[in-house]
């Protein structure tokens, strides 16, 4: 049996694919969770409809991701902590204090898409990079100062 898929199924394929199931696997589980349309020509054009409306939307998170990215771009956090020898740092900055503080600034960013692999643990400049979205990955600074 033929289906066309809604969206993505590990092994089998994205949105918008035809695929050739067994008739079983389509009857039970395919079709009744709304996985996929069964491969008619009225479907067909269903789901390049939605297709279409899909990238549509994909495009308005770009650009939308990309406004945010250019206003990012221009923010500089500091931060400062109270230093031991050698200025190492008494605790670290992490990417929870950094959502924080952009959050104060008015920026809607969590702190998971913050894209810092360790916490910074000594005074200095950092550039850290925020994912926004699969194609937008702006950086900030952020100055970790002696108190």
């Amino acid at each position: 049996m033929e289906v066309i898929l809604r969206q993505a199924i590990e092994k089998l394929g994205h949105p918008g694919d035809i695929v050739k199931v067994s008739a079983g696997y389509a009857r039970n589980y395919l079709l009744p969770r709304g996985f996929a349309y069964e491969a008619t020509a009225g479907n067909r054009k269903r789901i390049e409809q939605e297709r279409q409306r899909l990238e549509q939307a994909e495009e308005q998170r770009r650009s939308s991701a990309s406004d945010l990215a250019t206003r990012l771009e221009q923010v500089s956090l500091t931060f400062s902590a109270r230093v031991g020898d050698e200025g190492k740092l008494f605790g670290s900055v992490t990417s929870s204090d950094i959502a924080h503080q952009l959050e104060a600034q008015g920026f809607p960013i969590e702190k998971r898409q913050i894209d810092l692999h360790d916490p910074i643990r000594a005074l200095g400049v950092y550039r850290v990079p925020i994912r926004l979205h699969a194609d937008v990955h702006p950086e900030i600074k952020v100055w970790v100062i002696k108190q």
